[in-house]
């Protein structure tokens, strides 16, 4: 008799809560974490095509790291969607501006590029400062 491979069903999956702290964590690093937890590849279960990853709460984001020459030289680049909109932005205006896009345009990257990496990317909470609203989920603290 041959031996079946286990797929995970969306109902069989318990999702996790976990909180990250980035302060002094470089940005590429910590958001490649992340994105392996969202995913769920650190479970025994993990299928590819069902949603098998837990959720992901960043703290500190404005405290995150940019290693080299990044902060002055990467670029963001998003249009308006009119002619001549392109509109781009340097990661150390990113990180004055707006930490949170910061880590979440890290971590959006690195996920897949199809319904599921967008239904994926709403597993990840991210704040600029150390408090966040989701003390009722009782969320662990993970290390990175």
């Amino acid at each position: 008799m041959k031996k079946q491979t286990y797929s995970a069903k969306k109902e069989d999956i318990q999702k996790k809560w976990y909180v990250v702290d980035a302060e002094g964590k470089v940005l590429g690093r910590l958001a490649s974490e992340v994105a392996k937890i969202i995913r769920g590849k650190h479970n025994p279960l993990f299928t590819p095509h069902v949603d098998c990853g837990d959720f992901v709460i960043v703290v500190n984001a404005e405290k995150v790291v940019l290693t080299g020459r990044k902060l002055t030289q990467k670029k963001y680049y998003r249009h308006s969607g009119y002619t001549g909109g392109l509109r781009e932005t340097t990661a150390e205006k990113l990180l004055e501006k707006k930490p949170e896009q910061l880590v979440t345009l890290a971590v959006k990257g690195m996920l897949s590029k199809s319904k599921l990496g967008r239904q994926l990317n709403k597993n990840l909470k991210v704040y600029s400062g150390s408090v966040h609203p989701h003390n009722a989920q009782q969320p662990e603290v993970l290390e990175i």
